[in-house]
């Protein structure tokens, strides 16, 4: 048997830091902590009264100088009197910078609020303020660590367009998302129709065009005879009288009718959503339309139709009026893709100090990494915001186009495959986009022609050059060829 010694039980421990600060309405009490010796001395302090702010859902982590040297850190919550309180406790502390690490939409209402305050508030991406690896990563240690690194000016501001673009910005994101649920309701018309074995998808192209809805509405109102159901076709439809007969036999099931007339009506309502959220967009860009007087705008040269999902306004002369130019005269820039460009990088191009700043925050030009002396890789970022992804959907419709970025891409797009192709030709497209928006002008256009002869002289002043770099002749078709001299 083993014997257990019996030792007397040890006395409790007092805690060896303090309790949590309690969350309250108002500003909690402040919780100080020390600044490591000689930190400030290691790098020039640019921002002396700099705050920062690790962003929650739940909780604000803030941390301020004191005035004793150190730094006073304090957690708030994210309802709208503890952000108030926030900021006094900020202005209290004479802080007049601050930077937020946020993710998601959680920093805007504090943004706008601190913003509104006066501080001059940065928006910073998480990738900056990681902390260095293999220290304890806590909500309290992340927002002195943007606060360090922040008063040091280490930390790069993500980039943020004006208000009134950034309200046009919100207007156009929120319309994306009703045109994207309009289309899950067409599918579920399509799945209902494919279940009754009604083949409209098969005799018209859009289910949701004059035709398709006069079928589907005379169908939901009890019409069944095929031929009647086929005379409600429009006379520019290319399939025949009997072949729409032949598509309109069904079994008209009632589930499947249920299911037809409930997907009717919930794209019916998304559709109505849009039309009032265009009404409002169009208002917004009267309100930013330019003071300055400007020349008429030019008609254009053919008048196409309005495709499915094209605003019901006047999208180019808004957006002109607005930006001074017509960006629709960029090769593959419609007036939708440009409105989406505009609300997403604003107006203001001295944001950018370069056009290769312009298309490095856009995702467009190549990343590379070097190491060793050798280039690792040259891919461009992965993930492309949704300026980067129009400029590419405008490049990808220049490939039967008759200009020179047209033969621009499809001359890459040997060399290097469709992607890479599409996406050099968005970055040559961003690049016109960045001058056109700054000096307010048009770039001088290219012909197709004039740039494949500007090609075919490079490609043969290259062939030249090479020719003489290994001692030989280029001799044109036709040409004779001069005598080279004997050797004694």
């Amino acid at each position: 048997m083993s014997r257990r010694k019996h030792r007397a039980p040890r006395p409790a421990r007092p805690p060896s830091r303090p309790a949590a600060t309690p969350r309250a309405a108002a500003a909690p009490p402040p919780r100080t902590s020390p600044a490591p010796d000689g930190y400030r001395d290691s790098l020039p302090v640019r921002h002396r009264h700099a705050a920062g702010i690790d962003v929650g859902s739940r909780t604000h982590w803030a941390a301020a100088p004191a005035a004793d040297g150190t730094l006073d850190v304090a957690e708030f919550e994210t309802y709208t009197d503890s952000l108030r309180a926030l900021a006094a406790w900020l202005r209290d502390r004479g802080v007049t910078t601050v930077a937020m690490e946020a993710t998601g939409i959680y920093g805007d209402p504090l943004f706008d609020l601190l913003e509104a305050e006066g501080f001059e508030v940065l928006l910073v991406n998480p990738a900056y303020t990681s902390q260095i690896k293999g220290r304890p990563k806590t909500d309290r240690r992340d927002c002195q660590w943007i606060q360090r690194l922040h008063a040091h000016g280490l930390l790069p501001a993500s980039f943020r367009p004006q208000a009134d673009v950034a309200v046009l910005r919100t207007y156009l994101r929120q319309r994306a998302e009703l045109v994207r649920a309009g289309a899950r309701h067409i599918q579920h018309l399509q799945k209902a129709l494919e279940l009754m074995n009604v083949k409209l998808t098969e005799v018209v192209n859009d289910i949701t065009g004059l035709t398709g809805q006069k079928i589907i509405r005379s169908i939901l109102a009890g019409e069944r005879d095929p031929l009647t159901l086929a005379r409600l076709r429009d006379r520019r439809c290319r399939n025949s009288l009997d072949t729409f007969v032949r598509a309109l036999e069904g079994s008209w099931r009632d589930e499947h009718l249920l299911a037809l007339r409930l997907a009717l009506a919930s794209w019916e309502h998304y559709q109505a959503q849009q039309r009032e959220l265009e009404a409002v967009i169009a208002e917004h860009l009267r309100r930013m339309k330019k003071t300055t007087e400007l020349p008429p705008l030019p008609p254009l040269p053919r008048v196409r139709s309005r495709s499915a999902n094209e605003p019901r306004f006047d999208v180019r002369a808004a957006l002109y009026y607005v930006t001074g130019v017509d960006l629709t005269a960029l090769d593959g820039i419609q007036a939708v893709t440009a409105l989406v460009v505009v609300s997403e990088i604003g107006l203001d191009m001295s944001r950018f100090p370069t056009v290769k700043h312009f298309c490095s925050w856009l995702g467009l030009c190549p990343r590379v990494k070097q190491s060793g002396g050798r280039v690792r890789s040259s891919r461009t970022r992965k993930g492309k915001g949704r300026a980067a992804r129009a400029l590419c959907q405008a490049a990808r419709s220049l490939w039967r186009c008759r200009t020179s970025l047209g033969s621009y891409l499809r001359r890459l797009k040997a060399r290097l495959g469709p992607p890479e192709a599409t996406t050099a030709t968005a970055h040559k497209l961003a690049r016109q986009l960045y001058q056109t928006l700054k000096s307010g002008q048009l770039p001088t256009k290219e012909t197709a022609a004039a740039y494949e002869e500007r090609q075919r002289q490079q490609a043969v002043a290259a062939l030249q050059k090479k020719a003489l770099r290994l001692g030989l002749q280029v001799v044109a078709p036709g040409e004779a060829v001069a005598a080279a001299p004997a050797t004694p």
